[in-house]
């Protein structure tokens, strides 16, 4: 998940003079601004009915359904939100037009009872369901009209290259390219219960992005951060303490950095919740989060690795998706918890702010990577190792194409920490015993990252390179991302939408600058310090040209996508670690569906029951 910027994609590109100038060549920007990515995600924590939270002082009558989160939260504001613990609960309280039900990477329906595709591809009308917000307000298409003029102009939003890029909505621009207020391509049909969307062009991932939340529905003129609208209420109330939505739950209270929970919507148009209340705990501290678990204050949660013990994993079935489905145990409480492990759409990654890093060093730090060694003995098996920027299962060919890719291509000894190529390199760059190269290395906190990044160290000691570790907290590590303080990063992405150009838009030279606003990646990617960031440029250019859903445009995109690969093989401005198999774990006090591979944040909770 990215941070965001108003500063659409294309719109940089042609601003810049298109992939193929010197200008674009030096870097811009992207992403959501940022790159919101992951940490280790949520477990979760458990009461039975009418329970009094002791340390909120918040009372929540009726049955509840405890979790935890391992991240803080930062806002309910949908177009504001980048990280994934600020999304969990978004995901509860608005609906968007489509969904990923239970998290699988097919959308359905959502607020859309059911559209309509032009022969072209360029409009989709789609009839509204027959809902209400928590105020009572009936949803509207003039709603999804102000919803996402918000998400377009408002200065709140992080994610207007969502509509006006990725997307691409039909709008106009002013003589520097910047988005004219109002000009969206968005206009109620033959009803209020009609919404029309017209594209500038044919995207592939249309439905897919309307099942995002920064696309989600909010009463008509309820904020007032956009032009013509006065605002109901003060954004600050609205983004902490009063968001008003479509989903199957309503806000009931957030204390910043502590506690957050949601309480069912009784008139809610889909299937009424079945729990009364879902709350979560936020407990940063793996330690602190495992041994809450293990005291039975979660019915669902995580494990951190460092208490994860693999052998203790009995698989039973692996469904058509991949999900392995088992139990867990015994834990140190006695009992055998209930256990899922999902293939998500998922990478983890060491990314180089390239301008303080040389080439000669981020190579080594790929030769003496094992992404093997890593996902086995650091990561204890929770996931696979990457040595592509595209997961697996969105590969151009799906897995198998992308293993061949490997076997065949890949530069840096997959499988070997070759300690000997690293110093090689190096010493061709110039550096040796007395001439060595100091790199700051920056992690959230994490400790299986921390062990890790020790391995790192001490392997690259002997390639001439002296490798301090730092340790930050999330939003900490993004600040300094954006602000291009770092040097050597850790950081995860997980999908905005089941495409590789979600994942390899980090990858695209123009939106890795940042000196420009809201980069997606902190790399600065340039010709002055990459050898291959003409070909990614162009390459990525190639996507945004060929955006159709039609075969001929796939077939340009596939093509694209394996030449960014390969650029960043050659140039190493992100090193990928590994694709997360995401595991989670649960008492038999409660009865949830699986999750699929867009993750645990994409996932609804009115379908949990509880069995106590």
């Amino acid at each position: 998940m990215p941070d965001t910027n108003k500063l659409s994609r294309r719109r940089f590109l042609k601003a810049t003079g298109g992939a193929a100038t010197a200008a674009a060549l030096a870097g811009c920007t992207g992403g959501d601004g940022e790159e919101t990515t992951t940490t280790e995600s949520g477990g979760e924590e458990t009461t039975t009915s009418s329970t009094t939270q002791e340390d909120t002082g918040t009372e929540l009558s009726g049955s509840v359904f405890n979790r935890t989160l391992s991240g803080t939260i930062t806002t309910m504001d949908p177009v504001a939100a980048t990280d994934t613990s600020s999304g969990i609960l978004i995901q509860q309280v608005f609906d968007c037009l489509m969904s990923y039900q239970n998290a699988l990477p097919t959308v359905e329906n959502e607020l859309a009872a059911d559209y309509t595709v032009s022969d072209d591809f360029t409009t989709y009308t789609f009839e509204l369901a027959d809902a209400t917000y928590h105020n009572g307000d009936q949803v509207t298409a003039s709603d999804f009209i102000y919803s996402w003029e918000r998400l377009a102009a408002s200065e709140n939003s992080r994610r207007a290259y969502f509509i006006l890029d990725s997307v691409g909505v039909e709008h106009e621009t002013d003589d520097e390219g910047n988005y004219v207020p109002g000009s969206l391509g968005l206009e109620v049909g033959e009803s209020e219960s009609e919404l029309v969307v017209n594209l500038s062009e044919p995207f592939h991932d249309t439905l897919e992005m309307f099942a995002y939340t920064s696309f989600a529905a909010l009463p008509e003129g309820v904020l007032g951060d956009i032009e013509g609208h006065d605002g109901e209420m003060e954004y600050t109330e609205f983004a902490s303490n009063n968001p008003i939505g479509a989903g199957p739950f309503e806000f009931a209270f957030w204390e910043q950095g502590t506690a957050a929970a949601v309480s069912k919507y009784d008139d809610y148009y889909g299937q009424v919740a079945q729990v009364d209340n879902v709350r979560w705990q936020v407990i940063e501290d793996d330690t602190a989060r495992y041994n809450y678990a293990m005291n039975e204050n979660a019915d669902y949660f995580t494990l951190p690795t460092a208490q994860y013990d693999p052998g203790l994993a009995q698989v039973e079935s692996t469904d058509e998706y991949g999900r392995e489905i088992g139990t867990y145990g015994p834990v140190r409480n006695g009992k055998t918890l209930n256990y899922v492990g999902v293939p998500t759409l998922s990478i983890y990654y060491v990314g180089f702010n390239m301008n303080k890093v040389p080439k000669a060093v981020r190579q080594a730090f790929a030769y003496v990577l094992n992404q093997d060694q890593m996902v086995s003995e650091v990561f204890k098996g929770r996931g696979s190792a990457a040595e592509l920027f595209t997961p697996p299962t969105i590969f151009p060919g799906g897995a198998q194409a992308a293993s061949d890719l490997v076997s065949s291509d890949y530069p840096y000894s997959a499988g070997e920490t070759d300690i000997e190529a690293a110093r090689q390199v190096m010493e061709e760059a110039g550096y040796g015993p007395d001439n060595q190269f100091e790199v700051q290395w920056t992690q959230y906190n994490n400790n299986a990252w921390e062990e890790m990044a020790s391995i790192l160290r001490d392997q690259l000691a002997s390639a001439h390179i002296n490798m301090q570790i730092q340790k930050a907290d999330f939003s900490t590590l993004l600040e300094r991302g954006r602000n291009g303080q770092l040097e050597a990063y850790t950081l995860g992405w997980i999908a905005d939408w089941p495409a590789p150009d979600n994942f390899l838009q980090l990858l695209n030279p123009p939106q890795t600058d940042t000196s420009e606003q809201g980069p997606i990646s902190y790399v600065n990617w340039t010709a002055e310090n990459g050898d291959a960031a003409q070909q990614a440029t162009d390459a990525y250019q190639q996507v945004v040209n060929n955006p159709a859903p039609t075969d001929e445009a796939q077939q340009v995109r596939d093509e694209a996508y394996v030449d960014i690969e390969m650029a960043n093989w050659e140039d190493v401005a992100m090193l990928p670690v590994y694709n997360q198999k995401e595991e989670t774990f649960w008492y038999d006090t409660v009865d949830i569906e699986p999750f699929g591979g867009m993750g645990p944040s994409r996932q609804k909770l009115n379908t949990v029951t509880l069995n106590r």
